[in-house]
Parts: structure tokens; sequence; C-alpha cells
């Protein structure tokens, strides 16, 4: 047992060799050896929203240690201080909380290899270079970065939906990396300009009900704000596939703007977006997190590109992701004909 948990603490990326090139805009990755990057701000601001002690950070982080060591000694993870202190402040330090969101973000993997076999930039370079997400160059005046989407550039014909999903995890990978995110979390800002009825009723609510559960239970991101800009009126319907999987402080944090970018500026300032959202930074170069991500392919490769996690792990068959049922599929035919009656 002991000599497993060993060679499994050597799969975390070496980060002296495989640190990404300079990009000034966004931080490197975190040592190997860790130490805290956060400001004496970030500090108080982890103490009172995620109950975080610096005095008792690492013994923490031992104490999670220890547990997946005694109850789940097969499981291959990453066992090193700046890995599981992502899953502890997620779940604001709770010990038995973080151990189910880390067996959820292994079990993600084992139940959609679709998504995560192969996973890494170059697999997903034609999203990219489509221009579906991007990340913006500042953070927020909170010190959120801010996840731009842009559905309606995609088109069924193009390639899978769950191309889009794997663009996605990639950038959450990299945007949880830098402690400040882990205390501060993201916002996301779904442009919808140009999503039809195509777009729309494509991934179905089986499809929407996985990336929905990922990013809830199943990955250590603080969601702050979702902004919904330039929705059609079909996106009723949209919202109607995704809000039953939603918790109910998720589906608050949904903003919706429509056309009205004085809205949108009372959430995300001018100063942080580009031109064409009515901010007043340079117009949004879709290119800049592509080649963020494409300079960090050796690092996903040691990350993803591994034998599955889960070999000889029993996880409870309602942990994650179950199966589609008979009534997802009645949801979906009931939610299909809202669609095209709000198109």
């Amino acid at each position: 047992m002991a000599h497993q948990h060993e060679c499994i603490h050597l799969r975390s990326p070496p980060m002296e060799a495989l640190a990404s090139p300079a990009h000034s805009w966004f931080p490197a990755p975190p040592p190997p050896v860790y130490s805290c990057t956060l400001t004496p701000e970030l500090v108080a601001k982890a103490r009172e929203e995620l109950q975080e002690k610096p005095e008792w950070r690492l013994r923490d982080v031992q104490a999670l240690r220890d547990m997946i060591i005694k109850e789940q000694p097969n499981l291959r993870t990453r066992l090193d201080d700046a890995f599981l202190l992502r899953f502890l402040r997620a779940r604001k330090f709770d010990y038995d909380r973080a151990l189910e969101l880390l067996l959820n973000y292994h079990a993600g993997r084992k139940a959609w290899p679709e998504v995560f076999q192969d996973l890494k930039p170059s697999t997903v370079k034609h999203v990219l270079d489509l221009g579906f997400l991007s990340v913006l160059p500042h953070p927020d005046p909170y010190g959120r970065y801010i996840l731009c989407l842009q559905p309606g550039k995609w088109k069924p014909n193009d390639y899978p939906f769950v191309d889009n999903v794997r663009g996605l995890y990639l950038t959450l990978e990299k945007l949880i990396q830098p402690e400040d995110t882990q205390v501060n979390g993201i916002v996301i800002l779904a442009d919808y300009s140009g999503v039809g009825l195509s777009q729309a009723s494509n991934p179905g609510p089986f499809l929407a009900k996985k990336v929905v559960s990922i990013l809830q239970d199943g990955f250590p991101i603080r969601i702050k704000a979702v902004n919904i800009i330039n929705e059609p009126r079909i996106f009723k319907g949209i919202f109607a596939i995704i809000k039953p999987f939603l918790k109910e402080k998720m589906a608050e944090r949904y903003l919706l703007h429509g056309s009205d970018v004085r809205s949108l500026h009372r959430n995300i300032p001018p100063s942080v977006l580009p031109r064409q959202y009515g901010g007043i930074a340079a117009h949004l170069d879709m290119s800049a997190w592509s080649r963020m991500l494409l300079d960090c392919e050796e690092e996903f490769i040691v990350e993803f590109c591994q034998p599955d996690p889960l070999e000889g792990v029993v996880v409870p068959d309602d942990m994650l992701l179950d199966a589609a049922s008979g009534q997802d599929e009645d949801t979906f035919r009931a939610l299909r004909s809202q669609l095209y009656y709000c198109y």
C-alpha cells in the first residue's frame, strides 16, 4: 500500500521541467514544493470565506492525504500539497466533502472517456481556433478571471459538441492552478449571439447533466457568476434543459442581460471587457488563450494521458454521472418541443 502511493506521488507534474513559457498576463504554475503565494488580503479572504487558517493549512492537507491513503489506497491521484489544497478550498476545508469531490473528480474521467481519453490541448486545437472559448486577459475587480464562451460560433456539422467540453475542461484545469483563483473563483461570460435551434437542441439533457455535474460536484473551482448576454428567445428552452440539474445557489448566479450592456457592466466593469461588449479593453484576442494551452501540452500529457486513476477503486454507483434514464429521454422530448415553440 505504502509503495503504491509512493509511486503515485511521482505523477505530480514536475513543474520545474514543464513550466509553461512566460505569459505575462497569467500566473505561472505553482512550484513543485508548496509555498503560499497568496497576498495578505487573500489570506484574510480565505480565512473568512473558506475557513482556511494559515497556521493549520499543511496540517489540514496532511489530514486529507491520510484519509485518501487509508480509505482509497488504490486511487491513483496526486498527493502533493498544492493539488490537495484545491479540493480543501473548494469545500471550505471540510475533509469529508473534499475527499468526495476528489473522488468525483476522478470518477468523471472514468464515466466520460470520450472527454478525458487522450485529453491534451493539441487534440482540441480546432475548438480553440474556432473561438468557442477564451479567457479575458484581465481579472475583474474581485480578482476573478473571466471565462468567455461564444457557443454561437460552433455549428453541429463542425465537430461533436463533446470537443467543446474537452476544451472547457482543459481551460478550467489551467485556471485553477493559481492560488488566487482557488480563493477568488471565476466568472463566466457567455455570449449567445448566433445561437439557433441546431446548437440549442444538439447537446440534450443527458449531456447537459454531465457537464453540470462536473462543474458543480466534480471540479474544484468556485463559479461565482454566469453572465448571459445576447441570448435569443430560444434561450428559455436552453435554460429549461440546464436548470433542473442546477443547485439552487448556482441557479441564482445566472444573470441574463439580453443586449443591455449597461446591465452587463453592473456585474463586469468596462475596464476589463473588450470593445465588442462595450468595454474599453482591447479587442478580444481569441488566439492568446489558445497559445497558452498549447504551450502547456507536456503538462497536460503528464496529468491526463495516464492509466485509469480509479482502476481497482470501489466507487458508489450513484456518485456521479449516472447513466441516461428513460425519464431523461422523456424530458428531452418535452424540452425539444419547447425549443421549437421558442424558436
